[in-house]
């Protein structure tokens, strides 16, 4: 048994290496390329690869020198400002406020302290604001921000508590209001000031630094000819980026987070740029060039395009050569299947001619003896067989009229089932919600044969088209639902309020641009009870609205024209429940809609409410 299985396997081989069920000419052209192109292509394969290998390591040593370059200048010039940060720090004046106890004293000193802030600021013009806060005692700001407000901003901020309490200098990539100006991306080099006497954090100093002589540095460093550069903060947001819109966003190139865990390196990502990356250490910022890749492989490619150019013109070289010495062969045997194929489209009456007495020759002349066979065959049974055709195709067309009608709507629901499946299997949880929302719509309107439900479950039905429209208007659209508990169990009509709620949708958050909230609410009237659909969207014209109540007073069940669900809801009740019962419509154009529904009551139920 096993002996047979290896042979069978062997044979099958044999089949695809051997290509034995291919033409001739085919053989030949597959054998000769395969002599000629492997080789060269291997060849070309190596030497491209190579080539792009050594290309990539040149281009990330030019990389990290310019970036160290880079590095080196910026360090520089941050550390002057922690150099200036501990020089203010340590000013007689300074030293003298930190020791005061009240903040009458503090204030006497503000005077010296904001001229001694100024003149800093003003040697220096990268400094946008210096701030320092005492323990919510005083607040020193040369953006005239004196309002303790400001302090608890700060406070309130993430990075605040993240400062080290030893005095070490930090540095925070973040957006600094401005005074009448809205903010701005600034480099804060943050530090606690300590207590001479205690030696205890008693506040904090913040030296705001603009962004210019960065962008100045890494404006003026050229990657290749049309790369650049660009610096990322700890958090992956643009520190610096030629287009200026770029700064304060985060990048959102491929393996940026993985970027972001390791100190230095390059990659890149199929065809995409080439990206070469070193973290300081110091401003613990990542600093990144970005060199595309036509410019990268500009050697390679023209390597490649030789080597395939080669490739190419072998094979034609190969396939002529193939079909010239396949000729004397192949014309015979090519003659005999074309006239096969002529038979098989049902033309018996040419016969191919016999050329030849070698096993080609015998075979068109067995050939020619059988469609002679056939053709008499055919005109004996021709008309049977197209009656039984005939027969068979109708019986088939009306099997598949009745397979089309059979389709059960569980196909539906297990379809919905299986999209929802992957979804959670992928992680995507809002398709998940959008697909479920979905089945159950389609499982409610089938599932009820009667024509009243509770109105819990018209609710919910309700609920879940909201919930799919909010995938769609995001927050463009809010619903809120107000109903007293033992309402839920009272009767109503199916598919009373969801027409209504679609109606909101479409006239309300489909023509407007601004945010629409949807209130569903129901009170209890004696024996009755009445359920409000509103809406904050555009609104129904007086004159519009005139008519809806026309329609409502005269119309009859509509199928068509606008507003058919307002119309075919009022109708379902009053013949459910009687001519009492039913629609009336409020609206203010421009404000909203609302509509109200006026149902009997099942039972005595006490007047709790809930709200969703």
């Amino acid at each position: 048994m096993r002996l047979k299985q290896s042979y069978r396997i062997w044979q099958a081989l044999y089949k695809i290496l051997f290509l034995k069920n291919r033409p001739l000419s085919v053989k030949l052209l597959v054998f000769l390329a395969l002599l000629v192109v492997v080789p060269l292509t291997v060849v070309g394969f190596i030497s491209y690869s190579n080539s792009s290998a050594s290309l990539k390591e040149a281009a990330s040593r030019s990389s990290w020198q310019i970036i160290e370059q880079v590095k080196s200048h910026i360090e520089y010039y941050i550390r002057d400002f922690e150099i200036d940060s501990i020089k203010l720090l340590n000013q007689p004046e300074m030293k003298s406020m930190l020791q005061m106890d009240h903040t009458v004293d503090l204030e006497k000193t503000r005077p010296s302290i904001m001229e001694l802030f100024e003149d800093v600021a003003y040697s220096r013009p990268d400094i946008s604001r210096i701030t320092m806060l005492l323990e919510n005692k005083a607040i020193f700001d040369t953006g005239n921000d004196t309002d303790m407000r400001h302090a608890e901003e700060l406070e309130s901020e993430p990075w605040y508590d993240t400062i080290p309490l030893n005095g070490d200098i930090r540095l925070i990539s973040r957006l600094s209001s401005r005074s009448g100006s809205g903010t701005e991306p600034v480099i804060s080099i943050v530090k606690r000031i300590i207590d001479p006497r205690t030696l205890e954090p008693i506040g904090m100093l913040i030296m705001d630094i603009n962004f210019k002589r960065i962008q100045e540095i890494a404006y003026n460093v050229t990657v290749g000819r049309s790369g650049y550069m660009a610096i990322l903060d700890e958090k992956g947001a643009y520190i610096y980026h030629p287009d200026p819109s770029m700064i304060g966003s985060k990048a959102d190139f491929r393996y940026a987070d993985w970027m972001l865990r390791n100190d230095d390196g390059y990659f890149q990502s199929g065809k995409g740029p080439f990206y070469t990356f070193n973290r300081s250490s110091y401003l613990n910022w990542h600093l990144v060039t970005i060199m595309p890749n036509e410019e990268l492989n500009r050697g390679v490619a023209y390597i490649g395009r030789t080597i395939w150019l080669t490739v190419l013109i072998t094979l034609v070289m190969a396939y002529l050569l193939a079909v010239g010495f396949a000729a004397s062969i192949v014309a015979p045997i090519r003659k005999l299947q074309f006239f096969m194929k002529r038979v098989k489209d049902g033309n018996f009456s040419e016969r191919a001619k016999v050329e030849s007495g070698d096993e080609i020759g015998i075979l068109t002349n067995d050939f020619n003896q059988m469609v002679e066979k056939v053709e008499q065959l055919m005109k004996e049974v021709y008309s049977a067989k197209l009656r039984e055709a005939d027969l068979s195709l109708r019986q088939k067309e009306s099997e598949l009229k009745v397979l089309q009608s059979q389709v059960n709507p569980h196909f539906l629901y297990n379809a919905l089932e299986t999209v929802r499946g992957m979804a959670l299997e992928h992680g995507i949880t809002d398709i998940s919600k959008l697909v479920t929302s979905l089945a159950k719509m389609l499982r409610y309107n089938l599932g009820h044969a009667s024509p009243v439900v509770t109105l819990r479950e018209e609710l919910n039905i309700c609920c879940m088209y909201l919930d799919v429209q909010k995938f769609r208007f995001e927050e463009k659209l809010h619903y809120r639902i107000d109903v007293p508990e033992d309402a839920l169990e009272q009767h109503i009509p199916k598919f009373s309020l969801q027409p209504l709620v679609e109606n909101c949708v479409i006239h309300g958050t489909e023509t407007g641009t601004s945010k629409v909230t949807i209130t569903i609410s129901a009170a209890f009237n004696g024996s009755d009870y009445a359920i409000t659909i509103a809406d904050s969207g555009s609104g129904i014209e007086p004159v519009r609205l005139k008519q809806i109540e026309l329609d409502l007073r005269e119309k009859e069940l509509s199928t068509d024209g606008a507003h058919i669900g307002i119309i075919n809801v009022h109708r379902r009740i009053m013949h459910l429940f009687g001519e009492r019962y039913g629609l009336r419509l409020g609206s203010i154009a421009g404000e909203g809609t609302t509509v109200t529904i006026t149902l009997p009551l099942k039972e005595e139920s006490s007047h709790e409410s809930i709200s969703v």
